[in-house]
């Protein structure tokens, strides 16, 4: 099937890999985009919300607000539970057939299922391999000091919110690390792909398939002799 799953915790890098990986040449699926479109007005997902969360949830525009639903789970781990327990598996059916869709247009396609909560919602069955991107606390804490203007302690508690990075890994085929710079996950990401179509069957890979932009480049450039 080709199917990737690609996670990560907070401030990992998942979402720069994905998109890395779409360079590539791969078909990327957010999950997270596929969570909103989930509980659109008219879907199962927006009727279960509602009934459950109650009409308060609903803006003046008709959509759930996403801000009220927010505060009625934030703080609240038994609702945070049961909004997953209702929307996760509106969810796998939308990814499931945007996997039909894409394999409609290129049966070989290589598919990235980008998901935060890959493991935690049960979705692994439908990816052939799964990736983790992972970084340091250190790292994540600074990139989310930066990036979303927290302090310490609240980028701390939004970590340890999450699955832990050594029960997310236990998962893992493929392992990314990204403590580093943007140039070392590339080339980490690079490394990753080539492998990918390496272990492919030549039958089985996309077409029209190129390995990642640096190792084509690299292939035409001849190797310089060894310094003597």
């Amino acid at each position: 099937m080709n199917v990737i799953g690609l996670t990560g915790g907070i401030a990992a890098g998942k979402s720069t890999a994905a998109e890395l990986l779409r360079e590539f040449g791969a078909v990327v699926i957010d999950a997270d985009r596929l969570g909103h479109r989930s509980y659109e007005p008219g879907t199962p997902g927006f009727e279960k919300v509602v009934n459950h969360f109650g009409h308060d949830v609903v803006g003046k525009d008709g959509n759930i607000d996403r801000r009220i639903l927010g505060g009625k789970v934030f703080g609240a781990p038994g609702e945070l539970q049961r909004l997953n327990e209702l929307i996760w598996p509106e969810i796998r059916t939308l990814i499931r057939e945007e996997i039909a869709q894409i394999r409609t247009a290129d049966k070989n396609a290589f598919i990235v299922l980008e998901a935060a909560v890959l493991i935690e919602a049960g979705w692994q069955d439908l990816c052939d391999e799964i990736w983790v991107v992972h970084t340091s606390t250190k790292s994540a804490v600074h990139r989310l000091r930066t990036r979303n203007g927290l302090t310490e302690d609240a980028a701390m508690a939004r970590i340890d919110s999450q699955m832990s990075t050594k029960d997310r890994l236990s998962y893992a085929q493929v392992k990314i690390e990204n403590s580093g710079t943007e140039e070392q996950l590339r080339q980490r990401m690079e490394k990753a792909w080539k492998s990918l179509i390496d272990r492919t069957p030549a039958a089985k890979r996309p077409a029209g398939l190129k390995p990642a932009p640096r190792a084509a480049a690299a292939a035409k450039t001849p190797a310089k002799p060894a310094a003597k």
